[in-house]
């Protein structure tokens, strides 16, 4: 179990949070930051210390011959809800990625499979709508390019709402199809795949970028679904030199358009830093779900036998329609799970 000193620390510098909070002194903004991320450790350190006083009541109670019967019955509950209390304070002080609350850059490009593999990336992205939508989550396209027939060359979203990075962010990865395309006559299943990024919103505070590094172009617009196809030159594209990286938006407005292009920007070299910093780490971290690795094949969605499965955690679901119409929540549970049981595994070692 965790050390009784540590428990005591993180409960007096909430303590001291709460004063300074009530004071005025100091940062309010950074102290209210970190108040509320303590808030539920401290929360689960006093239920699981109330328990143990509550044990130990119950036990001292034995020796008395008129309250022994009683602490006969509670001590056997008491006992029970301990691990119970004593997992839940484990997971509340598991290191927090201080990402996970942040917006998240949703990302999805076909791979191998030509036609079908676009139409299978317009499903993979009607499935986060539908997903985003169930959880009151924003959606918003940033850059959105269609194939003839109605699939998907790319897709730049914008999802807002709480905790979305923390949810989603295990769905990064190859996500691979087996079904009959609608372009074959001859009935026979077909395999093919499409890549989903999902990187954490960066904040002004994390990437700073220098003028000189970018190259700003201007070119026709054509947005989602020909609904803001435009004659003036107003999608902007940006190229940040030293990496590489392209990114562009196509919006009506070409100032709102610079906007968003250097967010989504700010997004992708934000997410280079955190998978370097990934990479320094420990080598056992390497397997780990949500590692970040986009060419590790992560899904199969199997129509033919209506199922799904995660290879990474051996999971499968035979309820695809429904997870298709965006009911995800059972295998991000269970992916959340699974890391929180591997971090609990590494601190334990």
């Amino acid at each position: 179990m965790v050390p009784e000193e540590r428990l005591e620390q993180i409960t007096q510098r909430f303590q001291y949070l709460e004063a300074a909070m009530a004071d005025g002194s100091g940062d309010i903004v950074k102290l209210a930051k970190e108040y509320s991320a303590l808030r539920p450790v401290v929360e689960q350190i006093t239920a699981w210390r109330q328990l143990r006083r509550d044990l130990a009541e119950a036990q001292a109670m034995l020796s008395d011959p008129d309250m022994k019967e009683l602490a006969e019955e509670e001590i056997p509950a008491l006992k029970a809800r301990l691990p119970e209390a004593e997992h839940a304070l484990q997971l509340a002080l598991l290191p927090k990625d201080e990402a996970d609350a942040r917006p998240a850059i949703l990302e999805i490009r076909p791979g191998t499979g030509g036609d079908e593999a676009a139409l299978f990336a317009g499903d993979l992205l009607r499935m986060y709508q539908r997903h985003a939508e169930a959880r009151g989550w924003g959606f918003e396209f940033i850059e959105y390019q269609e194939t003839e027939l109605g699939g998907i060359k790319e897709v730049v979203a914008r999802i807002s709402g709480e905790n979305v990075f923390a949810r989603l962010k295990y769905e990064s990865g190859v996500h691979r199809v087996q079904r009959v395309p609608a372009t074959e006559s001859g009935g026979r299943i077909h395999t093919s795949a499409a890549t989903v990024a999902v990187l954490p919103e960066a904040e002004d505070v994390d990437i700073q970028i220098d003028a000189n590094d970018i190259r700003i172009d201007t070119m026709r617009s054509s947005g989602a679904g020909g609904q803001h196809v435009n004659t003036t030159d107003s999608a902007v594209r940006i190229t940040h030199v030293p990496t590489g990286i392209v990114v562009t938006s196509s919006e009506k407005s070409q100032h709102r358009n610079r906007e968003i292009a250097m967010q989504v920007l700010k997004t992708r070299l934000y997410d280079l830093e955190r998978q370097r910093l990934d990479s320094e780490r420990s080598a056992s971290r390497k397997g780990q779900v949500g590692s970040g690795d986009r060419s590790e094949r992560i899904r199969t969605y199997n129509f033919p036998q209506g199922r799904m499965t995660d290879h990474r955690i051996n999971l499968t679901l035979y309820k695809l329609d429904a997870v298709m119409a965006g009911d995800l929540d059972e295998v991000i549970d269970a992916l959340i799970a699974d890391g929180q049981a591997r971090m609990l595994a590494e601190m334990g070692q």
